[in-house]
């Protein structure tokens, strides 16, 4: 385990610096092409969302809201719970302002990137229109689309696997149950081993019955679970209001401490929250052009404005409530703990000595819908390299990677899922940027039939 989390991290190293240059600097130049025009429509893309443009007779087959809602079910999870904390224990308060940074930038990523998956659609080996990167890849770029898609596709199919879901929910249930071995004769393995196998009984009743059931179980657990968790993070807040101020103060402050505790400096502490933000919200990343490009819908634009509130939700709200609860409680001062640890700490302090009963419910909801979700993008991406009826049997990895991810060690878990995003972001921001001037003119001739009323 340790040579794994070795070599992994060494890779890292090499593959994470082309990971910042193209999705922060390739991000930004976004921002900057697009005239901040995708920012200035977030009222709009929230009417899209609401059903208010939506017309039965376009091609796709989920509505715009129901690929948000699994788009976010994806990214809305542990990342936001557990990744905060990892990113606050090993870089402090300041790190969250470098997520902030980045979701923002990721805002307009996630704009380009789906627009795109719903403007080069193609068929697969079935014959069902499909949408996503490897298909923009194709069909935008031609000549040298097809390398770039396989290699997308390729560290996809290490991307999407469990690994982090599975490993937190487990260490979650372990810290608060707390079995006694004397008691129920079984020891941490074992406990690790029997919520593998529970996972994947729970896990394969949803995912092998298709993109629709993944749907459906999507749209109506994240609503519930993210209204819940926000009400609980409120009430903490709330109690301890008089903290909150100094805690924004906080973070503005130590992100351009130059002193920080981060080896490396400031620039550690930079690259440790653009990862954790790409981490949390995927953005660059390529993975919600491949829900996204399944919506019921003939205008890119309007798919990409939905797109946008991905990383508003996921990062700017969620991770920034998660972040001040551990701020507030000060446990991130006091504790060793890392990861869900932490987070179940600054719950357990905050809630008078019930929340992390209540934070455990919680992240059994989170895990279980990403676990739902994560399934289908793998699928997709082994259907491309192969066809249909091979792709299907990624499932049956899939779960099998949820025992491993159980019984496995944090460190390799984040090593693991951190490189392969890194490897799927180059080619998938290598498209967006050469497709970019297709978006422009979709988005120009786009914004005048709205203002018009003709959309």
């Amino acid at each position: 385990m340790n040579t794994l989390v070795d070599f992994t991290s060494k890779l890292i190293g090499y593959f994470e610096w082309v990971m910042l240059f193209l999705v922060i600097g390739g991000g930004l130049f976004l921002v900057l092409y697009s005239r901040f025009l995708p920012y200035r429509y977030f009222k709009h893309a929230i009417g899209v969302v609401r059903g208010k443009y939506d017309d039965p007779n376009d091609p796709g087959q989920v509505s715009h809201y129901q690929a948000l809602a699994s788009a976010v079910a994806a990214t809305v999870g542990l990342g936001n719970i557990s990744g905060v904390a990892i990113a606050i224990h090993n870089g402090g308060p300041g790190v969250v302002f470098w997520m902030w940074v980045t979701a923002i930038i990721g805002m307009c990523i996630k704009f380009y990137s789906c627009s795109l998956a719903i403007m080069f659609r193609g068929n697969d080996s079935a014959g069902k229109l499909q949408g996503g990167p490897m298909y923009y890849m194709t069909k935008g770029i031609k000549t040298y689309g097809k390398p770039l898609a396989i290699f997308f596709s390729i560290a996809g199919l290490v991307g999407v696997l469990p690994a982090f879901t599975t490993n937190q929910l487990t260490e979650t249930l372990i810290t608060v149950v707390n079995p006694d071995e004397s008691v129920v004769l079984l020891g941490e393995f074992q406990w690790r081993l029997i919520i593998g196998i529970a996972l994947v009984i729970i896990t394969s009743i949803v995912i092998f019955g298709g993109l629709k059931k993944i749907v459906k179980a999507s749209s109506a657990i994240v609503p519930v679970m993210v209204a819940i968790y926000l009400l609980a993070a409120f009430f903490i807040l709330g109690t301890n209001i008089d903290k909150v101020l100094p805690s924004f103060k906080l973070i503005f402050a130590e992100a351009f401490n130059f002193n920080t505790a981060v080896q490396g400096g400031l620039w550690a502490l930079i690259l440790l929250g653009i990862r954790r933000a790409i981490f949390s919200n995927e953005s660059g990343v390529g993975n919600a052009p491949m829900y996204h490009g399944q919506s019921k819908t003939k205008e890119p634009v309007q798919e990409g404005l939905v797109a946008m509130l991905g990383p508003f939700i996921d990062t700017i709200i969620v991770c920034t409530i998660t972040a001040l609860i551990i701020i507030v409680s000060g446990v991130y001062l006091e504790s060793e703990s890392n990861g869900i640890s932490l987070t179940l700490l600054a719950f357990e302090k905050s809630l008078y000595g019930f929340g992390a009963e209540l934070l455990m419910i919680l992240v059994i909801a989170f895990a279980i819908s990403t676990l739902f979700t994560y399934s289908y993008y793998g699928t997709k991406c082994l259907s491309f390299l192969t066809n249909v009826k091979i792709g299907w049997y990624y499932n049956i990895i899939y779960i099998v990677s949820i025992i491993f991810a159980a019984i496995a060690s944090l460190d390799l878990v984040i090593n693991m899922i951190d490189l392969a995003f890194a490897l799927m972001s180059i080619p998938n921001m290598i498209a967006l940027l050469y497709l970019a001037p297709q978006i422009n003119q979709s988005m120009k001739g786009y914004f005048v039939r709205l203002k018009h009323g003709e959309t």
